[in-house]
């Protein structure tokens, strides 16, 4: 954790922890509510050091059993190096660790044994994200058996915004919020540096084609002559605006910095990478060096690992999907590059404090590219919180100083911005029009189950309009939609989930006839139904948007009645890892033939290749080794393995018979066909000597050490 204030005291030191100024006075309040209340929340924002608070906790009671909860071991784990890294010898051994997912997966049995280790404290770290149906059960289960420990929270946001706005630090801590600072704040009190930050949009043309159908749809001429004229301009301004090449080149000032490139998704991260020559090739002298990262990848941990180490004079870029949102922190950060379709607030902060976390200058910078025209707009709630933040600290008598009260701003489509602007107030004034044709149709059909297709005679597309209106409200769509415009449309019938609400149940009733048939949703990526749904995909994006916050908790306890598991390669890894087991219980090894596949459908032999190449790469972990080894796993090639296996057996017969004179039909009695192997070899030498992988020389000295006998050698066989 980096500060900027030159005032403070160090974070850390090698007797122990300092906490900051904002840090101790958060501890104490928070210390004080849990002696009052029993419980207390923190709500800082991403990287101002909120992990250190709870590591002051253990280090203040030594002797207290603590519980440690969190979203993930890698979280946790990059805390813990994060920790090391500031020499500080900190004694973990009274601290137990859980993930929220484990405590789901746990039974009475399991919860009942991780309660009676009677912890004193039970720290909450991202507990925002306890709102999950499963997740947050299995915590209040445990909360339950443990009535006397105290609670400590800590996340950077208590409320979740795509799930009706849950306020956690409500649910979870009564509303007892020791702490609370936002974002702005933190920069305000320069507890986190004041960026630079650069505004663009990319891919506008998709953005205008869909303006340009809501101008045509509109039926009167006058107000359509009026918008066309708006968004003409805009068209214009936006032919004229630099390009990203550019645009990365006035603004990354550092050519052999290292950069996190969020993207939406694995096709758009594919996709955003294939460009890195056009928008890179440009900055970088002694090239780019690309890395990615993203939860459902098993080289992640590798390539994560790659770019922190990377001090090369290249520059380096960390494309992301769904990592490095929260807990995870990375030092000596230049800047993120914002490819950003999301409009959760959480994210789009958690992703801005990656920058200012760890950043290797005083002014980190973000580069935020929208791929729509109303995030042009989204940086205003940043600065709004900043003014507010500066009004506070003037009007308290706490002390509290302010560094800044702004940071630069640049943006590339300003005037792009304003004219967007102007284009939204008037087509605005449209939706009155749109409500009067939406009342037209209830009163002739008594409800509002439009067709997303629908136009009205005058022209009007009144399904797509009333789609859009769902969109908005359900927050998955840019926009703005007023509570007396929801009560109208309440009024004539308004169905907020119609058809989204049929989409899902016609999707999750697949979802529950693959689990019934394969016991399981590890559904492959390209799996269609025989009706042609892409089921594969549309439970891939189930996961993505998990990962995301963006499914609610009605979505998530749904799925995970029919076996939905988050993390697909984990569990992938695990099934194959229990049938490997149970063959090698059977066979006493793991020498499954490449094809092999299991009763219940598992390609062991594929997946036991794929992981000796990730061991050969240097991709497994320490403990998936371990645990293949258990299990008699052989790292080594496989035709060496058979090689040897023969040989074996060749020797066996030798020292009981003192010679190989076996026939060509001879097969051992744990049925090794060694008679034809040896008849093999001895044609291999007849033809072509001793170069081949066969029979190299070694080889043929093991077997002549046994007294093989060899044919003669054609007269124009290859010499060696």
């Amino acid at each position: 954790m980096k500060d900027t204030s030159q005032t403070k005291k160090a974070e850390v030191s090698r007797m122990g922890l300092n906490l900051y100024a904002h840090n101790a006075k958060a501890y104490k309040s928070a210390l004080a509510m849990m002696q009052q209340y029993g419980k207390a929340a923190i709500v800082h924002p991403t990287g101002t050091g909120k992990s250190y608070i709870a590591f002051k906790l253990i280090e203040d009671h030594p002797e207290a059993a603590i519980l440690w909860l969190s979203p993930s071991e890698y979280i946790f784990k990059t805390q813990l190096d994060s920790l090391k890294m500031q020499d500080v010898n900190l004694s973990l051994a009274n601290v137990t660790f859980y993930t929220y997912a484990k405590l789901m997966c746990c039974t009475e049995d399991q919860l009942a044994e991780i309660a009676a280790q009677h912890p004193a404290y039970i720290i909450l770290d991202e507990f925002h994200r306890t709102g999950a149906e499963y997740w947050g059960k299995g915590v209040t289960d445990l909360l339950k058996l443990c009535p006397d420990a105290k609670l400590l929270g800590l996340t950077a946001t208590n409320v979740r915004y795509l799930d009706n706005n849950r306020d956690m630090a409500e649910e979870l801590f009564e509303g007892h919020v020791a702490s609370e600072m936002t974002l702005g704040e933190a920069i305000v009190r320069g507890i986190l540096p004041a960026p630079k930050y650069v505004t663009t949009v990319y891919r506008y043309q998709n953005e205008l084609a869909r303006y340009q159908q809501r101008v045509d749809n509109l039926h009167s001429v006058g107000i359509q002559d009026i918008n066309q004229k708006y968004l003409d301009a805009l068209r214009r301004a936006l032919e004229q605006a630099d390009g990203l090449d550019k645009v990365f080149a006035k603004h990354i000032a550092k050519p052999d910095g290292k950069y996190i490139v969020f993207c939406a998704g694995k096709e758009h991260m594919d996709e955003m990478q294939t460009h890195v020559p056009e928008w890179f090739g440009g900055i970088a002298a002694n090239g780019v060096h690309v890395y990615k990262a993203y939860s459902s990848d098993p080289a992640t941990s590798y390539e994560f690992e790659a770019f922190k180490a990377d001090t090369s004079p290249a520059l380096k870029l960390l494309f992301c999907i769904d990592m490095l949102n929260e807990g995870v922190h990375i030092e000596g950060i230049s800047g993120v590059i914002l490819f950003r379709p999301t409009i959760s607030p959480i994210v789009y902060k958690q992703q801005i404090g990656r920058a200012l976390t760890a950043g290797d200058s005083k002014t980190p910078l973000i580069l935020d590219i929208v791929n729509n025209f109303e995030g042009l707009c989204s940086i205003a709630g940043l600065q709004n919180e900043m003014t507010q933040a500066v009004q506070r600290l003037y009007a308290n008598s706490e002390g509290d100083r302010i560094v800044t009260d702004r940071f630069e701003i640049i943006e590339q489509v300003r005037d792009c911005r304003i004219l967007f602007e102007q284009l939204q107030r008037s087509l605005s004034s449209t939706w009155d029009h749109y409500y009067a044709q939406a009342s037209v149709y209830y009163a002739e059909h008594g409800n509002l189950n439009v067709p997303v297709s629908y136009t009205t005679t005058d022209g009007l597309s009144l399904g797509s309009w009333l789609q859009i209106q769902r969109l908005v409200r359900a927050g998955k769509r840019a926009g703005t939609l007023t509570q007396q415009q929801i009560d109208r449309l309440d009024s004539i019938g308004m169905e907020w989930d119609g058809r989204l609400d049929l989409a899902w149940k016609r999707a999750f009733a697949l979802a529950e006839a693959y689990y019934r048939e394969h016991g399981n949703l590890l559904v492959p990526n390209r799996y269609k139904t025989t009706d042609g749904f892409a089921l594969g995909q549309w439970v891939g994006v189930r996961r993505q948007k998990y990962l995301d916050g963006e499914l609610t908790a009605d979505q998530t306890k749904q799925l995970e009645s029919i076996g939905m598991v988050w993390d697909a390669v984990s569990a992938r890894w695990e099934k194959a890892y229990a049938e490997a087991a149970v063959y090698y219980a059977e066979n006493g090894d793991l020498e499954t033939p490449t094809k092999y596949v299991t009763p219940s459908g598992v390609a062991l032999g594929s997946w036991l290749s794929s992981q000796r190449r990730l061991h050969q790469d240097g991709k497994l972990s320490t403990d998936k080794i371990a645990r293949l080894e258990k299990i008699g796993m052989d790292w080594s090639d496989r035709h060496d393995r058979s090689w040897q296996k023969y040989y074996a057996a060749a020797r066996q017969y030798y020292q009981s018979h003192a010679n190989l004179d076996i026939p060509a039909g001879y097969v051992t009695v744990d049925g090794i066909t060694l008679g034809k192997w040896l008849a093999r070899l001895r044609r291999i030498y007849e033809k072509s000597g001793t170069t081949t992988r066969a029979l190299s020389d070694t080889r043929k000295a093991m077997l002549d050490h046994l007294g093989m006998k060899w044919p003669e050698q054609q007269p124009n066989r290859k010499t060696a």
